[in-house]
């Protein structure tokens, strides 16, 4: 498989800026006012990403977002690791050049989507119920369409931040990153030159604990994969024959264990801190000794946070065979396997004891676990712009059970935050949202993400 790799500077857009007067009377256009229309204007673009080039690519999303960022005065490039999968990359001059710079990131891609199954077509960034819906609409071209409408504004209006901002607006995150985050992070590390600290997705969305309080978990650990490919060798030979060396029945076995199996609870300092202020939160306390009932009391987004007080190993995949009355040499699983930090070997060593001695294992993607503290001047920052625009709000750190392009900056000593702010409403299944079906995004949401980026920006 060839690649080619191309670092283009995209063309400013020549006549007027859009957002900037639109007509007779009418000022300029804010970033609360364009920030639904920029959402959906990404929807709108299919680049779903199946995890083997064979999708549409994020070229298209790529030069919608460098044409955006071109019309306010910025030079972004477009990098393509591969034929249609490009990434765009634009930095910000700071008022304080000589700081170290933040970076804000985010992928373009998304999940695949089959349109039979919504109520509204994933990529016509339908606005319903006062959602945009659409694939993406929460994972993440949301944070995509705030950070576009937050730069744009300030831009327009002459509002620097701080320091340098360094914007990454990415392919491939859904398949692991190797077209978009790991590619710039190895072959362009320069383009993220001076940068100490990142925010990214899959954080600073609200929790309703009672009309007093409103929790905003902010991604401060991550759980590490491996994708793993299972094997298992067996005796070929005819349906109809007796076979003790069956391939399907040894792997269905191994796998049924593995599927099956309870894994030991094991509690990471970030899981203990969102215990210890959620315990706080609710008057109560938390056993994570006590799955069941610590995972009653937390509602929408127990699922998000029971995976991670343990790790996990799911059956996703399984193939053998190709003729009913055949019985097959080989059969062979897939394993989508995560890993707490710190807990990457008692992982491994529990695999290999639940598979046995006769599946082979190998990993198709594998990438490290992550943790930070969940202090410092960046996290001021946002605990200041949330509690401006919402009075009742607390930040506090948790664990993504998932993975995030997070894992490649921080190769550059990049520490890494969730940071995707919105206020959603306490009966919205916002953990269902990512990758599920109806995907869809508050419209109050996106405009309170705006205004609190605009703030943190300002803090940072």
């Amino acid at each position: 498989m060839s690649e080619s790799t191309r670092a283009d500077k995209a063309a400013p857009v020549s006549g007027p800026v859009p957002g900037t007067a639109s007509g007779p009377g009418q000022g300029p256009v804010s970033g609360e006012d364009e920030v639904v229309d920029l959402c959906r204007e990404l929807i709108r673009i299919d680049t779903s990403n199946y995890g083997d080039h064979s999708g549409p690519g994020e070229r298209a999303a790529a030069e919608y977002v460098a044409g955006k960022l071109a019309e306010v005065g910025l030079e972004p490039q477009i990098i393509e690791s591969h034929r249609g999968r490009a990434s765009t990359v634009a930095r910000i001059e700071g008022e304080d050049p000589s700081r170290p710079a933040l970076l804000i990131h985010g992928h373009t891609d998304v999940v695949p989507a089959d349109a039979d199954d919504w109520t509204h077509h994933p990529f016509s960034g339908e606005i319903a119920d006062g959602c945009v819906w659409g694939r993406g609409a929460v994972d993440m071209k949301d944070m995509d369409a705030m950070t576009l409408a937050v730069v744009r504004d300030r831009l327009r209006s002459g509002r620097k931040p701080p320091r340098d901002v360094v914007l990454a607006f990415l392919a491939d995150e859904e398949a692991g990153g190797t077209y978009g985050a790991r590619h710039l992070v190895d072959k362009h590390p320069g383009l993220f030159e001076g940068v100490t600290e990142a925010i990214g997705e899959v954080g600073g969305f609200s929790f309703t604990v009672n009309e007093k309080l409103r929790l905003y978990l902010v991604e401060t650990a991550q759980k590490g994969m491996h994708w793993m490919r299972l094997t298992v060798d067996g005796t070929a030979g005819h349906g109809s024959m007796t076979n003790d060396d069956n391939a399907i029945t040894e792997l269905c076995e191994a796998v049924g264990r593995l599927g099956r199996h309870q894994w030991p609870v094991r509690v990471t300092k970030t899981v203990r801190s969102f215990l210890d202020e959620l315990s706080d939160a609710l008057g109560t306390p938390l056993d994570p000794e006590d799955m069941e009932a610590t995972l009653a009391k937390l509602g929408g987004i127990a699922k998000m946070v029971g995976a991670t007080l343990r790790n996990s190993a799911a059956p996703t995949m399984l193939g053998a065979g190709y003729k009913v009355n055949v019985i097959p040499g080989q059969a062979a699983a897939h394993v989508d396997g995560r890993f707490l930090p710190g807990y990457e070997e008692e992982f491994l060593a529990d695999l290999d004891r639940l598979l046995g001695p006769r599946v082979r294992r190998e990993d198709v993607h594998a990438d490290k676990a992550l943790e930070t503290s969940f202090d410092g001047s960046l996290v001021d920052a946002m605990q200041i712009a949330l509690r401006a625009e919402d009075p009742i709000a607390r930040a506090v750190p948790y664990m993504l059970s998932g993975g995030t392009d997070a894992k490649s900056f921080d190769d550059l000593g990049i520490r890494c935050f969730g940071f995707a702010p919105l206020k959603l409403p306490p009966e919205l299944d916002f953990a269902g949202m990512f990758h599920g079906v109806d995907e869809r995004v508050p419209v109050d949401g996106l405009k309170f993400g705006v205004r609190v980026l605009d703030r943190f920006l300002d803090a940072c």
